[in-house]
């Protein structure tokens, strides 16, 4: 299957359905791929799992899980649980929203590499924010 984003707007992303059909063998449409095969088994999209209010409220709620596991000092192994379940989640945000994953990264990434770093009041920051 060839990738859609080409003839569409930037960071036009894949179906649940696209993700599945895809013949795509590289280690993110594998990753992708499971991802899509998860929100099919439970019909997300159908059962308002693809609701972005609903998946932003899970995500807060990964997200202090995940910061309890590193404030509490668990195990690395449940640290890096609670990291996979947020990765897991926020790709099942780009299948809601359709929107091309790896490209806003790729997008993303060349942005940030020409920013200069700064430190703040908890530590350094790469950031575009001036303060003014």
């Amino acid at each position: 299957m060839t990738n859609p984003c080409v003839a569409n707007p930037p960071y036009m992303g894949r179906s649940v359905d696209d993700w599945l059909a895809t013949e795509d063998n590289d280690e993110w449409s594998q990753m992708m791929r499971k991802v899509a095969a998860f929100h099919h088994k439970h019909d997300f999209a159908g059962n308002n799992g693809h609701d972005m209010g609903y998946r932003i409220a899970l995500t807060v709620e990964e997200l202090g899980e995940l910061a309890a596991a590193i404030t509490k000092g668990k195990p690395i192994e449940e640290v890096a649980e609670e990291m996979a379940d947020i990765m897991i989640l926020l790709m099942g945000h780009s299948l809601a929203m359709k929107v091309d994953l790896k490209a806003a990264f790729e997008s993303k990434y060349e942005r940030i590499m020409q920013r200069n770093s700064r430190q703040g009041r908890l530590g350094i920051r790469v950031t575009e924010y001036t303060g003014e």
